[in-house]
């Protein structure tokens, strides 16, 4: 029987492990780097380790310092979770070799899947060798590790070169091997997978498909099960190819099978010898938990012959600290308040925690489970519009539009949905009153002692950044209480701090205020309080192009230096953030009139990397 378990990962699975090896009574060890020491899967273990160091290539992709990690924890297994090393087939061989039971398939049969060329010559396949117009468009593709990373759709043999260059960087150093290839893309597919598990006395399950078509940069944002709108036939081929593949490796624990499927027939892309992010959705349905069948697998124990039955439907989103009319160019900063009331919330995140630089931006997953799809749907979208959630921006109006679109609801999405939508789901205008509520709020605390005058007075005036346009609210304290100066149909019905009700041609509205410095959060409105008088030393110079977010600068274009022409749109600097990198473009036409940025150096958000004059 295991007795302690070291996770040897981070954050948000980090914890959802531990929230089983609590509820089973077995004791937890936490790794964690530099960064992550006051991480909430460091404060949430029974113990905790620090691997010294702050990038991944430094701490959790040291397998060595992880065996000893747990060597030295006095823990007698080891969960790996997802991402970093657990497609690692040498990692599991060293907990192996050190003593400990691993909580995952033989390293045999990671070593056969974890690469996805060998996965391919496993399942009949190959990769594509010298690549002609004729073969276009292809996709690119990180042989190890997953998420997004390392994935490069060409389109242009012209820009094969560069795609190459830059999945291999990614891809190193995300997964720590550079190994890429390129397969032939399949466009307007849905993704589909099957979740499976297996015992070591021959029993494999197929608990259902998933459908996460919903994908930004390759990586899942929406993910359900079962997959809506499967044929019969297509269903039964999925479960038939994922149990085949399991048993062709003798494969032992929870996997997934993942499948493009286009025109009623399935494409086979890998097998993840894993745990995947989005397994809440299959728990609801199957009303299992996986992370407590794999303990209970890793045990020797037996799995029942036949899975449970399926009930109902359950969606997923993934909510990151990321601006998605941005570029999806990830946020840091505190998370002052996540709060999404209803629905089940697995998160490596507590009000007040940091969001750094060095790792994924996941916040949270909000996964929402109904007798029927509509209602699982209807029922996320509600949580994820009522959540509270102060601090960098997120994309929160991204998940809600997502699960309210046609295209959607009616089960008619593939993968190029936000290829297709992105501007529209990202332009949710905010609540219009949202600014005069926030300036009530904050003019009740100065108005305790009375501050209505018997005699007529300018309006007071306050001013805020909201989706980036700055905002102006005139208002008047008067013996009868607060008037607007400039809304018409508006009336003041009470205020407090934290409280202000509006009457809007004739209806009743709540807006709760929280105020951290300049920040304002009204209801799901972001605000940003400003000086009444901006200092002219701010102003940045027309062209400027700023680092969006913390990083390091590894790349800029070859052959660039000041003076150079350059097109609006061109890229000029490469950051790397968070295990991605984002190119930063010029922002017009014109002459490239300064270079900041170095290779190599690390730049704070709104740090001025390069300044471009345009073209009168």
């Amino acid at each position: 029987m295991i007795g302690t378990v070291l996770v040897a990962n981070r954050g948000e699975i980090a914890c959802r492990i531990f929230r089983t090896c609590g509820e089973w009574g077995i004791r937890t060890v936490a790794v964690h780097s530099d960064p992550d020491a006051n991480a909430l899967h460091a404060r949430v273990a029974d113990a905790a380790v620090r691997l010294p160091g702050a990038t991944p290539a430094e701490t959790y992709l040291r397998g060595d310092l992880i065996v000893k990690a747990a060597v030295a924890a006095g823990a007698d297994a080891v969960h790996p979770g997802y991402g970093f090393l657990s497609e690692n087939a040498d990692f599991a061989r060293a907990v192996l070799d050190a003593g400990l039971v691993w909580i995952g398939p033989p390293p045999e049969a990671i070593e056969a899947m974890a690469s996805k060329t060998r996965a391919k010559e496993l399942m009949g396949l190959r990769p594509l060798g010298e690549v002609s117009a004729s073969d276009l468009p292809v996709l690119v593709k990180a042989a190890a590790g997953g998420g997004g990373r390392g994935m490069r759709i060409v389109r242009r043999l012209e820009e094969l070169s560069a795609a190459l260059e830059g999945a291999r960087a990614e891809a190193a150093s995300a997964f720590g091997d550079g190994e890429v290839f390129v397969e032939p893309y399949i466009e307007n597919g849905r993704h589909v997978e099957v979740q499976i598990l297996a015992d070591t006395h021959g029993t494999v399950w197929a608990l259902g498909t998933r459908d996460c078509s919903l994908q930004r940069r390759h990586q899942k944002v929406i993910e359900e099960a079962p997959a809506p709108g499967l044929s019969p036939g297509l269903e039964e081929e999925l479960r038939t190819l994922a149990v085949r593949a399991a048993r062709a490796v003798s494969y032992v624990g929870a996997g997934t099978v993942e499948f493009l499927v286009a025109d009623d027939k399935a494409h086979f892309l890998e097998m993840n010898t894993r745990l995947q992010v989005e397994h809440p959705v299959t728990e609801a349905v199957f009303d299992v938990d996986l992370v407590a069948l794999q303990i209970a697998v890793a045990e020797g124990q037996p799995l029942p012959e036949s899975p449970p039955r399926a009930r109902g439907h359950a969606v997923e989103a993934r909510l990151y600290a990321e601006d998605p009319a941005q570029d999806w160019a990830p946020q840091t900063g505190t998370l002052h308040r996540l709060t999404i009331p209803g629905v089940r919330l697995d998160t490596g995140y507590e009000d007040g925690d940091e969001i750094g630089v060095h790792y994924d931006p996941m916040l949270a997953k909000a996964v929402a489970h109904a007798p029927t799809r509509a209602e699982a749907i209807r029922k996320l979208a509600g949580a994820l519009e009522q959540a509270r959630l102060h601090g960098p921006t997120t994309n929160r109006t991204l998940l809600v539009n997502s699960l309210r679109h046609d295209e959607f609801t009616t089960a008619a999405m593939n993968t190029a949905f936000y290829d297709r939508h992105l501007t529209s789901l990202t332009s949710t205008p905010p609540d219009p009153h949202a600014p005069l509520a926030a300036a009530l709020a904050a003019a009740h605390g100065r108005s305790r002692f009375g501050g209505w005058r018997n005699v007529p007075s300018q309006p007071q005036v306050k001013r805020y950044e909201v989706a980036g346009e700055e905002i102006e609210v005139r208002y008047r304290h008067t013996r009868e209480g607060w008037e607007p100066d400039d809304a018409a149909g508006v009336r003041v019905v009470h205020v407090d701090a934290r409280l202000v009700v509006l009457e809007v041609d004739g209806v009743r509205r709540r807006y709760e205020v929280s105020r951290y410095g300049d920040e304002v959060y009204v209801g799901a409105t972001a605000l940003r309080a400003l000086p009444r008088f901006p200092d002219p030393k701010a102003q940045l110079a027309p062209g400027s192009l700023v680092a969006p977010m913390p990083g390091t600068v590894v790349r800029i274009a070859e052959g660039l230096e000041a003076g150079a022409k350059v097109e609006a749109g061109e890229p000029i600097v490469w950051l790397e953030a968070m295990k991605m990198q984002h190119r930063i473009s010029a922002p017009v036409t014109g002459t490239l009139s300064v270079l900041h940025a170095v290779v190599g150096g690390q730049v704070a958000v709104g740090a001025l990397l390069a300044v471009v004059e345009e073209d009168q």
